[in-house]
């Protein structure tokens, strides 16, 4: 009997640290956050780990200008500016308040220097001389702006300007800030600025500090954006990546001063202590061969288009698995970045990402001479 009553006592006890410890445990480390609305997500997949009022409409303050950034930088990618562009601030950019670079009209500034001021200084005037520059009026730009967030998928979002001081029907949410984070990975200048720590402008003669102090405080944190209004409080958009793995953090509402950086770094401490990053292959890496007919080369290596990988549970690495789709065989002519293949990517035997696989490099069509001389000698071989 008292056999029986140890086992049922045992059973009770392994139930307990499986099944309820962990949520205490998740209780105690996130029962202080502040924010009124919080996400955190895997940047990879776009999986939500951890989410408060996560859909909730809220004044993102200048949190605005990632999206400021993301037509700016794409901007710069499409050819439609160059770094090096000299814009002209107006008198819009100039009567600004809030947090700015003093702008006087008709200065003249490179686009990298404004794209740089508005990433790290949150300036107001750069982001309406940048709005001009692209698209000749601030509505107009914001117009863009609102275009892009349908595109996205933001259900809970809408701009009235492109710096996010307080305005009526100027609002986005917890959940849609870090798609636009998401987004904006793939752009590569928004992440190099949005990392900058300090930046002389105007010859050194004025200084930025970036706004965002977890790139001093976090280990791994590399981007995105503050934001601070009366309406909105502190806010702040957020990335970081540790061992493979990156997760974006958002809190909006938070009532009290660098309460943005303490609930973000309680979230983002939260997902890296639960979560990992299983690599196969990273991004641009060499991932198999595909032989080559009537080329140049007999064998053309492929390369992995994006990171191949997936975010698991610490511990159940080993559910996460791959599988390849490569062409045995291919025709000359080959082009760079011609995809060969792909990589499927497995969670638990639910498939989680498909990765493309791409010629490292052209193959031109051998001529005629070569190929005779190839005949030949596979002839006296045989």
């Amino acid at each position: 009997m008292r056999y029986k009553k140890r086992i049922t006592f045992v059973t009770l006890l392994l139930f307990i640290m499986v099944f309820i410890l962990p949520f205490n445990v998740q209780a105690e480390e996130l029962k202080d956050v502040t924010a009124e609305s919080y996400v955190l997500m895997d940047a990879d997949s776009g999986h939500v780990l951890l989410a408060k009022n996560e859909h909730k409409q809220l004044p993102p303050a200048s949190m605005t200008k990632l999206m400021t950034l993301i037509l700016a930088a794409e901007a710069l990618e499409e050819g439609r500016v160059d770094l090096k562009d000299e814009v002209t601030a107006s008198e819009n950019a100039w009567k600004l308040g809030g947090s700015q670079i003093y702008l006087e009209p008709g200065e003249k500034m490179t686009y990298e220097d404004m794209m740089i001021a508005i990433a790290v200084g949150s300036a107001n005037d750069a982001c309406v001389a940048v709005a001009e520059h692209l698209d000749v009026t601030h509505e107009a730009f914001v117009e863009n702006m609102n275009r892009k967030a349908r595109m996205l998928g933001l259900k809970d979002t809408h701009f009235i300007n492109s710096y996010g001081l307080q305005a009526e029907k100027h609002y986005s949410s917890a959940y849609d800030m870090a798609v636009m984070g998401r987004y904006a990975l793939s752009l590569d200048k928004i992440m190099e600025y949005c990392s900058i720590k300090e930046y002389n402008l105007r010859q050194g003669e004025f200084v930025l500090y970036n706004t965002n102090k977890l790139l001093w405080w976090y280990e791994g944190a590399d981007g995105f954006k503050t934001g601070w209004t009366n309406e909105a409080k502190y806010c702040l958009t957020a990335t970081a990546k540790r061992d493979g793995l990156r997760l974006i953090a958002v809190v909006m509402g938070c009532p009290e001063s660098r309460g943005n950086f303490r609930d973000a770094m309680k979230i983002l401490n939260y997902g890296f202590a639960k979560h990992s990053y299983k690599s196969f292959f990273s991004k641009g890496s060499i991932c198999g061969t595909v032989k080559v007919g009537k080329g140049t080369k007999e064998i053309i290596e492929v390369k992995a288009e994006e990171d191949v990988g997936s975010i698991a549970v610490k511990g159940k690495e080993d559910g996460i698995k791959i599988t390849k789709n490569l062409l045995p065989y291919v025709n000359a002519p080959v082009k760079e970045n011609q995809k060969l293949g792909e990589i499927r990517v497995y969670r638990d035997g639910e498939l989680c990402k498909e990765v493309n696989m791409l010629a490292v490099e052209d193959v031109p069509r051998s001529g005629w001479f070569k190929g005779i001389l190839k005949m030949l000698a596979e002839t006296y071989l045989l």
